[in-house]
């Protein structure tokens, strides 16, 4: 289709390998630079859907790009330029074989462990008495084991991640510190667009020179959980369901058709109503994400596009 991408097959100068994520596409060029492409794709359920969703790569860099910018002055970042607005460029690192989890509220994962009567996750121990989407008292970090392709995320404590040898001690310090700075900072962003940042995951890379630094995306509705602010207390008062942003409607509508990502189970066909439907409320967290109206760019011929934007981009350094 000329109006998504769902692959890339580029060869930029000094490329030297390419790997493909469920979302996004890296190329790793000479001098040590990373070419990141968001692509349309739309996985759940660690599945990629069929269907790429107009817009989707754009509205995700866009938010990830911004929200390096807003964190910049307290942690260092991956990021030089993003020449297109898919593309985002930066230094190539090493990625920590961990995610950095962090969570405001007992919500998702954390509320479906809690509901089986487990106290502890990831070694840390929840409070009693709390009902699902409550605040914590003090965020809570709850790394998880970057998966394999394929495989599922895996929770993991503190004392594993160091007794494993995943991360030196004193990196895992730096990690910390960073993940409660950018939850910080992520929530005082949200409260000012009238949001909750529930929880949220970084990812983390040392750079040749060994400078820790936030790589991959940044409160995004892919990689966050937000909440409204207004009637958040009323919802919880009265036991409802909280009015959530992010692309939790993509799950309840596959799981309303039957599909959960297990073995035997078909993807439920999307129409193009449906799709646009998605691309609709992709843009629509964007703008409450980040205040601003979406501006959308020229999708008649994506790949010449990225492919233009990136090379002009190589040839002026």
């Amino acid at each position: 289709m000329g109006n998504t991408i769902t692959s890339t097959n580029f060869q930029f100068p000094g490329q030297q390998n390419v790997y493909k994520g469920k979302v996004r596409e890296v190329y790793r060029l000479d001098n040590d630079l990373l070419v990141m492409i968001a692509t349309d794709r739309l996985s759940a359920f660690d599945v990629v859907l069929p269907k790429g969703i107009p817009y989707k790569g754009q509205i995700l860099n866009q938010i990830a790009t911004k929200m390096m910018a807003a964190t910049a002055d307290i942690v260092p970042n991956w990021l030089l330029a993003t020449p297109d607005p898919n593309v985002a460029i930066g230094h190539a690192c090493e990625p920590f074989k961990v995610e950095m989890v962090i969570r405001g509220y007992l919500s998702g994962h954390a509320a479906r462990e809690y509901k089986t009567g487990k106290r502890l996750l990831c070694g840390v121990a929840m409070p009693n008495g709390m009902v699902e989407n409550d605040k914590f008292p003090t965020p809570i970090i709850t790394p998880a084991t970057k998966a394999e392709k394929g495989d599922h995320d895996e929770d993991i404590s503190k004392e594993d991640i160091l007794k494993k040898g995943l991360v030196a001690e004193d990196d895992y310090v730096v990690l910390e510190k960073y993940t409660r700075d950018l939850f910080e900072r992520g929530t005082q962003i949200a409260a000012e667009q009238g949001l909750i940042l529930v929880d949220t995951k970084y990812e983390f890379g040392k750079t040749s020179s060994g400078e820790i630094v936030l790589i991959d995306e940044i409160h995004t509705p892919d990689s966050s959980r937000y909440f409204y602010t207004e009637g958040y207390q009323e919802r919880q008062d009265k036991g409802e369901i909280q009015k959530q942003l992010s692309k939790e409607f993509v799950r309840q509508w596959l799981i309303s058709h039957g599909f959960q990502g297990f073995e035997g189970q078909q993807v439920p066909e999307m129409t193009d109503a449906y799709v646009e439907s998605v691309s609709e409320r992709y843009i629509e967290l964007y703008e409450n994400i980040t205040g601003e109206t979406f501006v959308k760019t020229d999708i008649s011929n994506i790949d010449e596009r990225i492919e233009k934007n990136v090379l002009n981009y190589l040839s002026s350094r």
